[in-house]
């Protein structure tokens, strides 16, 4: 399988860094003050690119290798943006026995790209998870917490994906209409 990265380029308004810039202002002497101003930044933007984790080091005069230290090693922090539809597959123990792994896989063709990215056009991205509290549905897939898909295949997920890009084409005729 060859792996796409992701090139969604970041598309932060100045309304975003001066509501970031006006939060470090306020906090910035705190001690601990760099973990609260990285969750701030994210519920700003929605992710932490690496042009808002620099924007934070320059504001506090750290190193950027310290922020980006803390932004990867807590699970937390997300370094690249979620798609509108947000896919989870199940990875625990019931879920993969009954092959959850090839349904990730599938997913994974089908939009080209890996857990933890997102497509191009923004519509989709992808999470690899533990336990989601389904096991009696093994293998589960949840797409934006709250569509679950229990007892799946792989065979079915194309169908499945293919329902959301159908929603999108009637939301933009539906757009283009008025």
């Amino acid at each position: 399988m060859k792996k796409k990265m992701s090139s969604i380029p970041f598309n932060g308004t100045p309304e975003q860094e001066a509501k970031l810039d006006a939060y470090i202002a306020e906090h910035r002497t705190e001690e601990g003050c760099l973990m609260p101003i990285m969750q701030e930044a994210q519920l700003i933007y929605g992710y932490l690119p690496k042009e808002v984790q620099i924007h934070i080091a320059e504001k506090l005069g750290i190193p950027a290798e310290e922020v980006f230290g803390v932004a990867t090693f807590y699970s937390m922090f997300n370094l690249s943006p979620k798609g509108k539809y947000q896919i989870s597959v199940c990875l625990g123990t019931a879920c993969y026995v009954k092959g959850s792994r090839e349904v990730l896989d599938k997913i994974c063709d089908i939009l080209e790209i890996q857990p933890g990215e997102c497509t191009d056009d923004g519509l989709f991205s992808i999470e690899a998870c533990r336990c989601v509290g389904a096991c009696g549905l093994a293998p589960v897939m949840m797409v934006n917490g709250s569509d679950v898909y229990g007892r799946l295949k792989a065979s079915e997920v194309e169908s499945i994906i293919n329902k959301y890009k159908e929603f999108e084409k009637e939301e933009k005729e539906y757009e283009n209409m008025g």
